[in-house]
C-alpha cells in the first residue's frame, strides 16, 4: 500500500475529507493506461482518489491499495482501508481487466474462466461492496469500463468479448434495480487506445488497426477519462443504463 505524495497531500489540504465538493473516488486497475488517466482526471478536479493495483509500484499521488479483485476478502479489506481514509466510495470506476487471447479451439477452460473471473465477476465484487455505502447515502455513480470488442466481437478474444459484453447487461440490470436510490450505472466502451500495450505492436499492425477506425487514429487515454468524468458529474445526473462508445466510430451500429 502507498499513500501517495505531493499531489495527494495537496488535494487533502485544499479539499479536506469533510469538503462536500471532494468526493471519494475509487478506480480499480488505476495504476496504468486508461485507469491511470481516469484517476488523474478525478484528482485534478479535486476528488480524493483511491486506486487498486495487483503488482509493481503504484504511481504517486493517490491512495494506492494492493488488491486482486478475484479475491473477495482482498476486495473487502481494500474498501475498509479506503473508507477509513477517504470515507465511503461515492464514485466507482470498475476498470481492472485482463486478456488471455487465443483461438477457440486452443483456448483452455482455465483461460476462459480466468478472464471472466476478473473482468465480469471481479466487477460484480467491487460494485456489490461499493453499493453498501451508496445505499446508505442514497446516491452514487458507477461507471464500468467495457470495450468495443464486447459489442463488435473479435477473433481470438471470445473470453474477453464475453466478459465485456456481460458488463452491459450487468449495468443495465442494476440501473433498473437501484435507480430509485439515486445510483446511476453506465458503461464506457473504448476502442483502440494509445497505451503501452498498443505501442508494443508492430507498425504494420498499428496501421491495420487504424485503417478500421473512421476517425483514422487511436484514442488517447485522456479522451476515455473525460467521458468517465462526465458520467460521474452533475451534468449526467439523468443518464443511467447507457453504453457510450469512445471508439472513433469503429463499433457504430452496435
Amino acid at each position: 500500500m502507498a499513500d501517495g505524495t505531493d499531489r495527494f497531500s495537496t488535494y487533502q489540504t485544499v479539499h479536506g475529507k469533510g469538503d462536500p465538493l471532494s468526493r471519494s473516488v475509487l478506480v480499480t486497475g488505476g495504476n496504468r493506461g486508461i485507469g491511470l488517466a481516469i484517476a488523474r482526471a478525478f484528482a485534478e478536479a479535486g476528488d480524493k482518489v483511491a486506486i487498486t493495483y495487483r503488482s509493481g509500484e503504484p504511481p504517486a499521488g493517490f491512495l494506492a491499495v494492493k488488491c486482486d479483485i478475484t479475491d473477495t476478502e482482498q476486495v473487502e479489506q481494500a474498501y475498509k482501508e479506503i473508507e477509513e481514509k477517504h470515507g465511503p466510495v461515492e464514485v466507482l470506476v470498475a476498470n481492472a481487466g485482463v486478456t488471455k487471447d487465443q483461438l477457440l479451439m486452443r483456448m483452455s477452460e482455465e483461460d476462459f474462466s480466468a478472464v471472466l473471473d476478473t473482468n465480469l465477476t471481479g466487477t460484480f465484487r467491487v460494485v456489490k461492496r461499493a453499493n453498501r455505502g451508496m445505499l446508505r447515502a442514497k446516491k452514487g455513480r458507477v461507471v464500468l469500463i467495457s470495450s468495443v470488442v464486447g459489442l463488435l466481437g473479435s477473433a481470438g478474444q471470445a473470453n474477453y468479448a464475453a466478459s465485456k459484453a456481460g458488463l452491459v447487461g450487468f449495468a443495465r440490470s442494476l440501473a433498473r434495480e437501484l435507480g430509485s436510490r439515486n445510483i446511476t450505472f453506465n458503461v464506457v466502451a473504448p476502442g483502440f487506445v494509445d497505451t503501452d500495450m498498443t505501442k508494443a505492436l508492430t507498425e504494420e499492425q498499428r496501421t491495420s488497426i487504424v485503417s478500421q477506425v473512421p476517425l483514422g487514429r487511436y484514442a488517447q487515454p485522456e479522451e476515455i477519462a473525460a467521458t468517465v468524468k462526465f458520467l460521474a458529474s452533475d451534468d449526467a445526473s439523468y443518464i443511467t443504463g447507457a453504453v457510450i462508445p469512445v471508439d472513433g466510430g469503429l463499433g457504430m451500429g452496435h
